[in-house]
């Protein structure tokens, strides 16, 4: 094929080899091998770096684009925070091919200049800056409590309740509800995100069948709803085996219109013994009252539950469920589950949406501050005096919060001191606060 070789040889040429040493050298190569692009060698799973020198040994560096050798060294000197830096570094490796070095410079430059700008000065007052800019727009959050997640009507607290719901860190909440992903099997399908849903909603006796009871031989007579039985997936034999295990003197025996007949033991008055088959689990999670089948905008189909138990949903690894996705409006469920960090992410996710929610609009520096604050020791603490406020050092700024009398007694009685550090305590004693311009001392030299 000697056209190829011609080829090979124009391809040797023009990477800089002389045309002599071309002619003697084309047969060791093959076309493809000096034609490669970028693409291609990428294609070959090769690290980027070697696929530009590849090209360059190759004689077909292309000209004023950046390298990546260029991009990681110039980020690297630049002074900012190293997640800013990883973040930049995948940013520009993305479109350096119609970057310049003029171009990185300058955009390195201004990135700079905007950091510095967003940085907060020395010694200024950011726990006030945070508490005024959430409270300003707080006062204009309405009191309307709840909205409807989707067309089921499951109410979930809203506005001004929820705020305060999430800054009194409260473990049990008026409106308790979790988002549950479904796995992508069941996520595009409806039928099976019903069937999951069937499975999780809490089902007692007293949703599938009626209960009476008999003073004559002191036993309960159930009759069962066979239409419920079959829609919540429910079979006689697995009931019969339930109520059996409440106790073992309970006996359960099937009579000939479909009714059970169930005998209690002694330990049971026959009232208690009624309330308690009643309410007896068969299916799903205590606590999971109501569960709605929702479909996203992405498409795909997610369960909206009545009821917030992430600990059992975890436990009882339900097959088609998501847990990695699954969310709670119940942070302190999610510092028990998932640990502290996922709690501070929490608290920043629900403060953000509640505020977004109603149109208003604060920096997330300040909720990402409180969030800190609430979490810092480990546990989510309250902004109140069973919290945050009331373990404060200062005996003056825990007086000032809440229960004056109390506050002072107990330190008087315990010979505490106050080091006039904070905020309230030196404007309650009239000095200056040491932020600001009253963070610096003076000294006159001899």
């Amino acid at each position: 094929m000697p056209e190829e070789k011609e080829g090979v040889a124009e391809e040797l040429m023009k990477s800089g080899v002389e045309e002599e040493i071309a002619e003697l050298i084309k047969e060791e190569f093959m076309q493809a091998e000096l034609t490669v692009d970028f693409e291609e060698l990428s294609d070959m799973q090769i690290e980027e770096a070697y696929v530009e020198d590849i090209l360059v040994m190759l004689g077909r560096e292309e000209e004023g684009e950046v390298k990546l050798g260029d991009i990681e060294l110039k980020v690297n000197k630049s002074e900012m925070p190293e997640k800013i830096k990883d973040e930049l570094k995948k940013k520009l490796k993305v479109v350096r091919r119609k970057l310049s070095s003029e171009n990185l410079d300058e955009i390195l430059g201004k990135i700079a200049e905007k950091y510095e700008k967003a940085q907060v000065e020395p010694r200024e007052a950011v726990g006030i800056v945070a508490a005024q800019s959430i409270g300003e727009p707080g006062t204009q959050m309405t009191m309307r409590t709840f909205h409807y997640a989707g067309v089921g009507a499951i109410y979930i607290t809203q506005g001004l309740p929820r705020i305060i719901e999430i800054v009194d860190a409260r473990k049990n909440l008026s409106t308790p509800t979790m988002r549950i992903k479904l796995m992508e099997e069941c996520a595009l399908e409806r039928n099976k995100a019903e069937e999951l849903a069937v499975k999780i909603k809490e089902t007692h006796i007293g949703d599938i069948g009626k209960i009476e009871a008999s003073t004559e031989d002191m036993s309960l007579w159930l009759s069962l709803n066979e239409r419920e039985l079959e829609k919540r997936h429910i079979k006689k034999e697995d009931l019969e085996e339930k109520v059996k295990g409440i106790g073992t003197d309970v006996l359960v025996e099937g009579v000939e219109d479909g009714k059970l007949r169930i005998h209690g033991n002694n330990k049971f008055r026959l009232t208690e013994f009624e309330k308690k088959v009643s309410n007896l689990l068969v299916k799903g999670i205590e606590g999971i009252k109501r569960v709605l089948v929702r479909r996203d905008p992405d498409g795909e189909y997610v369960l909206y539950t009545v009821g917030s138990e992430l600990k059992k949903l975890k436990n009882q690894k339900i097959e088609g469920v998501d847990f990695g996705r699954t969310t709670t409006n119940n942070i302190a469920e999610i510092a028990d589950v998932l640990g502290i960090e996922a709690a501070r992410n929490a608290i920043i996710d629900e403060m953000m949406s509640t505020l977004e929610e109603q149109g208003l609009d604060v920096d997330a520096r300040h909720i990402t501050l409180i969030a800190d604050a609430m979490t810092m020791d480990g546990e989510v603490k309250q902004i109140g005096r069973h919290g945050i406020a009331g373990e404060k050092s200062s005996v003056l700024s825990r007086a000032a919060f809440e229960v004056t009398v109390d506050n002072l007694l107990e330190a008087a009685i315990h010979g505490e001191t106050d080091g006039l550090r904070g905020v309230t305590e030196n404007v309650i004693v009239g000095q200056p606060i040491r932020l600001g311009t009253g963070a610096i001392d003076l000294v006159a030299r001899k």
